[in-house]
């Protein structure tokens, strides 16, 4: 028996009306999330990585259209072994409310101090959920503690009286964690968790939510611009520039073997102790204005490896082996024979012995 898929986006395409036009954010996107694996959906502000997951929770501000497209979710609704497909996208605020936000999917937001509610107890807050989908105090309670237990709080009953104010950015993004675990979901989406926390602290993190994935056999989309984060965390990825995925894949195929130019951009813009350059790497150019119509290849402005199509046309999926997927035109039989910077290759070769993968 084949693995089972919880989500499945096809083709989705979504706008919003601003006072200067219409803005297509996401321009077509394919995607599938299968049980117990982890997703990285990666890319410079702005790509659209934020707006997918927003679509998934139903969760698309009021000027906001989804054009086409469908996005499936597969759960046991009664939890009787029968699992049930809806498409998200024809379900109201209400419906997702009631039966998939909170309940069957949830969310981890970068700042937990945005997510808690200063007037509230911890323990209100993490048991609030619970009560709502119908356990009783009592039982909110003794749950409560036990998800502080398990995402590391140390004195767990103690901390179910503290505020937030109370509480350090990484204990915040704990009861954060706890929270959306609180309803047991089946898929987790965690958005730039870790953005807002040092570094000694965001490996924790990370370490928690893989930790939990692993025991709860969770699904978990991972919203970042981190690459150094995916690397850690994530089965899979699937980098977006401009509302579209341009490359996606295993960790393996994306991360040791970009194609994408873009690609190669984000990686060789990763910050490294050992580099002998005395300044970083970044990405010539800014992104698209998506009011205006784009001709061509999003990317074509801001690479130095486009060629004549990209500025006429956009390039098409292609197939590199595996689930190795990229948008780009240097993936066609034809094209010439391209191949990513020199420094780029020893990053990657030294970034892999690093991993204990062989060359």
């Amino acid at each position: 028996m084949g693995k089972q898929r919880v989500l499945k986006i096809r083709d989705i395409s979504i706008s919003f009306k601003t006072g200067r036009g219409m803005i297509d954010a996401i321009r077509g996107i394919k995607l599938d999330l299968f049980k117990g694996e982890t997703i990285a959906i990666v890319g410079e502000s702005g790509s659209g990585k934020s707006v997918t997951t927003k679509a998934i929770m139903g969760n698309i501000s009021s000027n906001g259209v989804i054009k086409s497209g469908l996005i499936e979710f597969t759960y046991d609704k009664e939890n009787d072994g029968n699992l049930v497909v809806e498409d998200i996208v024809k379900l109201s605020k209400k419906e997702m409310g009631k039966n998939i936000c909170g309940r069957r999917i949830a969310m981890v937001f970068q700042d937990p101090m945005t997510s808690l509610d200063p007037t509230m107890t911890i323990g209100k807050q993490v048991m609030e959920a619970m009560i709502y989908h119908h356990l009783s105090k009592e039982e909110a309670f003794n749950k409560a503690v036990n998800l502080l237990e398990e995402v590391g709080i140390v004195d767990a009953k103690k901390r179910m009286k503290n505020y937030p104010h109370q509480l350090s950015g990484g204990m915040r993004q704990r009861i954060v964690i706890a929270i959306a675990l609180s309803c047991e979901p089946e898929v987790l989406i965690c958005d730039e968790p870790t953005t807002a926390l040092d570094v000694t602290i965001q490996a924790k993190i990370l370490e928690l939510i893989k930790k939990i994935q692993v025991e709860r056999n969770l699904s978990v989309i991972y919203i970042t611009h981190d690459l150094g984060a995916v690397a850690k965390v994530a089965d899979y990825v699937a980098v977006m520039y401009a509302g579209k995925i341009i490359e996606k894949g295993s960790i393996e195929e994306v991360f040791y073997d970009p194609r994408h130019p873009y690609t190669w951009g984000l990686l060789s813009a990763m910050p490294d102790l050992e580099t002998e350059d005395d300044e970083l790497y970044t990405i010539p150019g800014t992104p698209p204005n998506l009011i205006q119509k784009i001709d061509g290849e999003a990317f074509a402005p801001r690479n130095f490896y486009a060629l004549n199509i990209d500025y006429r046309k956009e390039a098409p999926i292609f197939n590199v082996g595996g689930t190795h997927r990229v948008a780009s035109w240097l993936c066609h039989e034809n094209a010439p024979n391209i191949e990513m910077p020199e420094s780029l290759k020893k990053r990657l070769l030294k970034m892999r012995k690093e991993a204990g993968l062989s060359e």
